[in-house]
């Protein structure tokens, strides 16, 4: 991690004085502030997956129809982002990532009591749109707080900490809403998952280090600050990592259900459902990308990332159960890692003018693809099978590696 002084960078970059605080606290305050959020905003998001059965007899929904909980949140999210990111130009980034992270929780709350399913999609809309401020702002936020050097490197080992974050979040999520479905119902789970994100949310608000707000006349020209974060080629670049990066991770785990249960693996869905497990290992290749970022540069890491990760979803071509399961957790580390990379390779590369624009930019690419890229997926699995499956995914990653070979220098 480079060196810090006492000052920390406000939203429009200029200087002010932090107080009583050590470079070295500041920054593990900061980190664990974010961290918290991730891990309380992806919990809250992926938290009704697993309850899809439940909630499809409780609302007599077909499959397709209670998917709808995980999908309109996420394309809220996707819709907000962006704006939540010109908002955090004006009023500041904590302001932006406090409220999303108390909001969702609040509607969390209100989410267990829904008298209906469309009540309960309402919330869950609302809930997607009030998450999207601290992945849109999160990247941002970092690299104004702990400075930039020409690699980097600190900032990379920061978003690494915070992918990590964001992971153990969504796999929590899934975990403690799955296992305490079946004693609690899907009212007892949803509460649970709502418990765990409390406490995280009490964790942000008491040690996210507070900023200078902008003076009307510091405020930067939003639209001015959106043109520049779609102008520059190196950040066109890290949107396309996380556009089909993104669509191919989905696509891959949208059809692990299907692909562990059939025949000639015919797992139990149960036990099929802990492949979610291998979320793990992005918390393990975020964090130690992030540290090796500094040494073998960011474009070097990146593409090995994304070549890691078609060589897990390779290893998933087999009928062999450990294959499979290797395949998938190689796959899911390869992916982190390269998110984790372009991440934070836009925030650091993003003009001062428009680190929000390009926080928000990243983050809508990212779930642009979840949306578009799983359900091509699931398209092609559906009529083609495993196999072109795979080879769609390793078409997308590979003009992902394309597009940053261009940009490399």
């Amino acid at each position: 991690m480079p060196a810090l002084t006492s000052w920390h960078v406000t939203s429009d970059a200029r200087l002010a004085p932090e107080p009583a605080a050590s470079p070295a606290r500041h920054a593990r305050r900061v980190t664990t502030a974010v961290a918290a959020a991730g891990i309380a905003s992806f919990a809250l998001l992926y938290a009704p997956q697993p309850l899809l059965p439940q909630l499809a007899e409780r609302f007599a929904l077909d499959p397709g129809g209670a998917s709808l909980a995980i999908g309109v949140a996420t394309g809220a999210l996707a819709v907000a982002v962006v704006p939540l990111a010109a908002l955090s130009e004006v009023i500041g980034r904590r302001p932006v990532i406090v409220g999303s992270v108390v909001g969702s929780v609040l509607l969390a709350a209100a989410l267990s009591w829904a008298p209906s399913w469309p009540v309960f999609l309402a919330l869950r809309a609302l809930q997607g749109a009030a998450i999207a401020g601290f992945p849109g702002v999160a990247a941002a936020y970092l690299a104004e707080q702990l400075g930039r050097d020409r690699r980097g490197a600190g900032v990379a080992a920061a978003v690494g900490a915070l992918v990590a974050g964001n992971t153990v979040g969504g796999m929590a999520g899934r975990l403690a809403a799955g296992l305490t479905a079946e004693p609690l119902g899907w009212h007892g789970a949803l509460a649970v998952v709502t418990g765990l994100a409390l406490v995280c949310a009490a964790v942000t608000v008491r040690a996210l280090p507070a900023a200078t707000r902008p003076t009307p006349r510091e405020r930067p020209r939003v639209l001015a600050g959106l043109a520049a974060a779609l102008r520059r080629r190196v950040l066109l670049a890290q949107y396309c990592v996380a556009l089909l990066g993104m669509g191919s991770f989905v696509a891959l785990y949208n059809a692990a259900g299907f692909r562990l249960t059939a025949a000639p693996l015919a797992l139990s869905p149960a036990v099929a459902s802990l492949v979610f497990l291998a979320y793990a290992m992005g918390s393990v290749s975020s964090v130690a990308v992030g540290r090796v970022v500094d040494r073998f540069g960011r474009a070097r890491c990146l593409v090995t990332a994304l070549l890691v990760t078609v060589s897990g979803a390779a290893l998933t071509l087999p009928d062999s159960l450990p294959l499979v399961v290797l395949g998938f957790v190689v796959f899911t580390g390869g992916f982190f890692a390269a998110h984790t990379v372009a991440n934070g390779w836009a925030a650091t590369a993003a003009p001062a003018e428009a680190r929000g624009q390009v926080s928000g930019t990243y983050t809508l690419a990212y779930y642009l693809g979840s949306s578009v890229g799983g359900t091509i997926g699931g398209v092609v699995y559906g009529h083609a099978g495993w196999g072109w499956l795979v080879g769609a995914i390793t078409g997308w990653l590979g003009l992902a590696a394309l597009a940053i070979l261009a940009v490399r220098r």
